[in-house]
């Protein structure tokens, strides 16, 4: 659809820096553990269901696709956290929110006391990395 809408020269544009879900501290597989001892291993997605993983990757995609010109750029980052942040933005996802979770109150005494024993000076740390693909048809100027 991109290719019959988009301007000769049109740039698709995905990114993204994972999620709380997906990144890999200490303190969010602990997290992830705790959220999966609630609502089992499946991702939660939408008002009902389950999520599995794309079964092939952005750049495959888009490869396969009239944008098939395609210029990675990989930001690093440190983000900061304080346990209360990251139940404010447990609450607004998908895999985690109220609705969810029976004892939504309960989980999210255990979650705070988790972050709390896995914080360093009440911060928890997310180092990571924000992707951006810019994909364009091959033979379009840069």
């Amino acid at each position: 659809m991109a290719d019959r809408v988009g301007a000769p020269q049109a740039v698709v544009a995905i990114m993204g820096d994972g999620s709380l879900r997906t990144h890999h501290a200490e303190w969010t597989v602990a997290l992830r553990g705790l959220i999966q001892s609630h609502l089992g291993e499946d991702r939660r997605a939408g008002a009902t269901g389950t999520c599995r993983e794309p079964g092939r990757r952005c750049e495959d995609d888009l490869a396969d696709s009239a944008f098939s010109d395609i210029v990675e750029h990989r930001i690093s980052f440190s983000r900061a956290w304080t346990p209360l942040s990251v139940l404010g933005c447990l609450r607004s996802t998908s895999f985690a929110r109220p609705d969810l979770l029976a004892d939504h109150a309960g989980f999210e005494e255990r979650a705070e006391d988790l972050l709390h024993q896995h914080a360093q000076d009440a911060v928890l740390h997310e180092d990571g990395v924000f992707t951006v693909l810019l994909a364009r048809r091959p033979g379009t100027t840069r």
